[in-house]
């Protein structure tokens, strides 16, 4: 599952997202779990009737999602990704998934390890038409300091064992049960489809959980060695 990615820069995030509000900052566009990134939201004013609203707002978040109940600030490195079959059920992700806090994950580029040759390879895989990718992710918020919040968020996942390319990705875990042996990848969205994922109902999640197109994405090695 994804562990790394490439998070777009402010000016290139504008462009992909012109409706957008950006007010937050992030570390860096090299994520890794535990760092703070992008994501997209409606914002929480958005049924208000204020005009002056935007439709969509990007803030910064830990990549790994912290529930609203944990202490734990180092459980965004187990909780970067979530899978969607499950994720109503495990403590970390249930009430983000019931209360469907719904978010976009922005992306250049998301990398995982081809293990074909025997050695985890490095594999950079974009979208083929050089768009951002939009990651459909779950957030959450925990109160912090003299009423703020404090955000995370997760990747949503589902199950490649036939995608062209993810089916040749990452190596089985021995340390695991035969159920959770599947491959995977993350669930990436249809632009067509960004508006529909962040106003739909919990018991509507699972539809957008697709494989997206191979013919639509380009990966390539990105072994330095």
């Amino acid at each position: 599952m994804c562990s790394h990615y490439e998070a777009p820069l402010r000016q290139l995030l504008q462009s992909g997202f012109p409706s957008a509000a950006i007010p937050g900052a992030w570390d860096k566009p090299d994520m890794w779990p535990g760092y703070v990134g992008p994501f997209i939201r409606r914002p929480a004013e958005i049924d208000s009737g204020d005009e002056a609203v935007p439709p969509l707002e990007v803030l910064a978040g830990n990549f790994g999602l912290i529930p609203a109940w944990s202490k734990d600030d180092g459980m965004a490195k187990r909780t970067y990704n979530a899978r969607s079959e499950t994720a109503a059920e495990k403590p970390a992700f249930r009430d983000a998934w019931r209360h469907a806090q719904h978010c976009i994950i922005p992306a250049e580029a998301i990398y995982e390890p081809d293990w074909r040759s025997g050695k985890a390879m490095p594999t950079r895989i974009a979208r083929s038409d050089g768009e951002l990718m939009g990651i459909a992710g779950l957030y959450e918020r925990r109160p912090v300091g003299d009423g703020g919040w404090a955000y995370s968020f997760t990747m949503l996942t589902l199950n490649a064992d036939v995608h062209p390319i993810f089916k040749e990705l990452h190596r089985p875990d021995p340390t695991k049960p035969a159920d959770l042996q599947d491959k995977r990848m993350v669930a990436i969205l249809p632009r067509r489809l960004y508006d529909a994922w962040l106003d739909a109902p919990a018991d509507r999640s699972m539809d957008f959980m697709r494989q997206f197109p191979a013919d639509r994405l380009f990966a390539k090695s990105a072994d330095k060695t």
